[in-house]
């Protein structure tokens, strides 16, 4: 079981302002191929803003990207995981929560964002690792016997 704290590694995090518009917020995770980005208002964690708000709050109820700010269209009901949680834990929260994106909060400073592609990720890793044990141990053959 891997701790959030080696997923996020140490990437940076990619944040907007809640005062920004959407069209910058949009620009930003298009030109970093995120989906999510957190909100501050300084430095304090105000919400999420994702390309499902996008989608839902700004395309389709008709509103002027350029003009809407981010506070205003943003998730503000944070999902969020401490750096030492384990990512299967950090799996079972999104899911409950259906979300795709998790902010990871230690002791209220936002230290990083966690991706269902990057648990997924891990989840493959691991799964191929079991696999090749269990091959290994299928296809041993002692030294004695192989003679």
């Amino acid at each position: 079981m891997k701790p959030i704290s080696a997923i996020i590694g140490g990437r940076d995090t990619v944040v907007v302002d809640k005062n920004a518009s959407v069209m910058h917020a949009a620009r930003v995770m298009s030109e970093r191929n995120i989906g999510a980005v957190p909100v501050l208002d300084g430095e304090r964690v105000v919400g999420i803003f994702s390309e499902r708000d996008i989608m839902a709050r700004v395309v389709a109820a008709g509103r002027d990207p350029a003009r809407t700010l981010v506070v205003d269209v943003m998730s503000s009901e944070l999902v969020v995981v401490k750096s030492g949680d384990t990512h299967e834990t950090c799996l079972r929260l999104m899911q409950q929560a259906r979300v795709r994106h998790v902010l990871v909060l230690d002791e209220g400073k936002l230290v990083g964002i966690v991706s269902l592609r990057d648990l997924m990720a891990v989840e493959l890793t691991e799964k191929d690792e079991a696999i090749n044990l269990l091959n290994a141990y299928v296809h041993y053959i002692p030294a004695d016997l192989a003679r």
